[in-house]
């Protein structure tokens, strides 16, 4: 089983900073490395940070307020020594030359452990501060998938033994060894090579969170992890199938790419103190900060909307549809009011939560696992430090056990620790 760690330095829960001793800032960096530290020690595979491009007070506090993802990875990659660091950059708002460049730099920093979680960037209003009109859902994935080959062809430009450094020839790099990519796309004209050298994985390890049918396409191409989005075991276990399947029409098989839900576990020493605390924050909820989430999540505004009535048929949109998709199923499945969806997806922006005592949810994770309805999972605390900390504490230990997970690293990359071959030059 592999663990990812998506890190919020207020918790997942959008009142998580509000937990008696929470820290309640995403700009603390010393909190953050004590954060990375405990992930290290529950030898997680990585820490993944999530992003956004634009500051809505109303939103969840750690999407408005932050620092920015890379130059945070950079940080922790001096900071800690095994742990997978994964930051995300959008393939609609940024570039392939830099983004290449800059997760090949942080690859070297931390010896074989960046990973790039390639976005497509769901909502519109970021398009307002890059100074365009943001593009709908096909031309974003459109653009994302001639991105992500720029960008792979790019960390392919340099081979492994380019830099020569012969003091007694003078020469320093073998001019044969590098080569431009002479791109000329729809969206990008590239000429590379990149100004930094083939890095220690090779290439940095691509994470990908699409869940719809051109998010699952792009997953299956190019991604070596994806962060599937779920609220039921038959749902999820559909769609790991459905990705899985699409990888041999690319030549990959089933285990070079791994598949982690993400999930919000709130951990107590009994089911009941587990649900005491939950019962806690959910109590911070109010309307406002309840319907303002749900509205991003929906992609339109649920304000005009009745509380207590029914949650209503709403037509997809051009934003995160995994997300839409996942959390009105499961309304319908219910029976849910309108309340009863905000409660849900303002206890974890729209992801499974999953309450109890160590057992309990040691029990849920191994069946999701052995029913292959994930590889592993992304594992999202409410609140720091301790809502992670019991996690790592007491679940780990019980997932150890019973075999389910690493005592210790087996190797120095976060490929080595996903299982992953060390890519060939192409």
């Amino acid at each position: 089983m592999h663990l990812g760690l998506f890190i919020l330095g207020t918790g997942s829960h959008v009142a998580g900073w509000r937990y008696p001793g929470a820290i309640k800032s995403f700009q603390d960096l010393a909190a953050i490395q004590e954060i990375a530290r405990t992930a290290e020690r529950g030898r997680f595979d990585l820490i993944f940070m999530g992003d956004n491009l634009y500051a809505d007070p109303g939103a969840h506090p750690s999407y408005t307020l932050r620092l920015e993802p890379l130059t945070m990875m950079a940080a922790l990659a001096v900071t800690t020594s095994r742990i997978g660091l994964g930051a995300t950059a959008s393939t609609t708002y940024g570039d392939p030359f830099s983004v290449a460049r800059a997760f090949a730099s942080l690859d070297h920093v931390s010896r074989g452990r960046a990973a790039w979680n390639a976005v497509t960037t769901a909502n519109p209003v970021s398009g307002a501060n890059f100074g365009i009109e943001h593009p709908g859902h096909a031309a974003r994935y459109e653009r994302a998938e001639e991105f992500i080959e720029v960008v792979t062809r790019l960390w392919d430009g340099w081979a492994d033994d380019a830099l020569v450094a012969d003091r007694a020839s003078g020469l320093y790099i073998d001019p044969c060894k590098i080569r431009s990519i002479d791109h000329v796309g729809r969206h990008f004209k590239v000429k590379g090579p990149l100004n930094i050298g083939r890095t220690p994985q090779g290439r940095p390890v691509v994470l990908q969170a699409g869940g719809s049918g051109p998010g699952q396409a792009l997953a299956a191409r190019t991604a070596d992890v994806v962060f599937s989005v779920t609220q039921d075991l038959d749902e999820a276990k559909a769609a790991y199938a459905s990705v899985k399947a699409r990888l041999a029409a690319h030549g990959r098989t089933a285990d070079e790419l791994t598949i982690l839900p993400g999930v919000m576990p709130v951990v107590g020493r009994t089911d009941r103190e587990a649900r005491d605390k939950l019962g806690v924050l959910q109590g911070f909820l109010d309307a406002t900060n309840g319907l303002q989430l749900l509205s991003d999540r929906l992609g339109q505004d649920m304000t005009a909307y009745d509380l207590d009535g029914p949650v209503p048929d709403l037509p997809q949109t051009q934003g995160s549809q995994a997300f839409a998709q996942a959390i009105l199923a499961k309304a319908r499945r219910e029976g849910m009011s309108l309340r009863d969806l905000y409660n849900l997806n303002s206890a974890a922006r729209g992801h499974w939560v999953l309450c109890g005592s160590p057992v309990t949810i040691a029990d849920t994770l191994e069946r999701w696992f052995t029913e292959r309805a994930a590889d592993g999972f992304n594992v999202m605390p409410p609140y720091f430090h301790e809502g992670f900390e019991d996690f790592v504490d007491l679940v780990v230990p019980e997932l150890q056990q019973r075999g389910l997970f690493r005592h210790e690293y087996d190797g120095e990359t976060l490929r080595d620790h996903l299982g992953l071959r060390r890519p060939e030059r192409t």
